[in-house]
């Protein structure tokens, strides 16, 4: 596991944008963390990485966003209106993972349900900034704990 601090969001969004240049299809980011605690932040840092242009905002409301002209293709998941597994199973996730970049907000909601090769991301508010912990559990996602 690697720790990182963020004293401010254009941090958050640089940590997200380094990452971003390591991202390849079939990678899963799991994030993370009370409301407020960076989740989106993080996440346009890694659009911004993967050369998508415009507004990136988190999908409360239509669950999915999908960026298929980056780099690699984004999928922006929020699950926090989600609250039984069978509508995260209807989502169709595990079908789909290869082909993009899959970036989860909520994503301990559902803990049994995520494959084993992963990279976790928790944030934390830590005074006036932001921790932020990677923890890859698959071989495919180890070089990402390192931004």
């Amino acid at each position: 596991m690697r720790s990182y601090f963020s004293a401010h969001p254009a941090e958050t969004r640089e940590l997200g944008r380094r990452l971003a240049s390591r991202l390849r299809p079939g990678h899963l980011i799991l994030l993370s963390g009370d409301l407020g605690a960076g989740k989106t932040c993080f996440t346009q840092g890694i659009a911004t990485g993967l050369g998508i242009q415009g507004p990136v905002q988190s999908p409360t409301f239509v669950l999915i966003a999908e960026y298929p002209d980056a780099r690699v293709p984004l999928r922006h998941v929020d699950l926090y209106r989600l609250e039984r597994a069978e509508e995260i199973l209807s989502l169709g996730l595990e079908e789909r993972l290869e082909d993009g970049v899959w970036v989860v907000e909520w994503a301990e909601r559902f803990e049994g349900y995520w494959p084993a090769d992963r990279l976790e991301v928790e944030l934390r508010e830590e005074g006036e900034g932001r921790r932020l912990n990677f923890r890859a559990t698959g071989a495919d996602h180890q070089e990402l704990e390192d931004v």
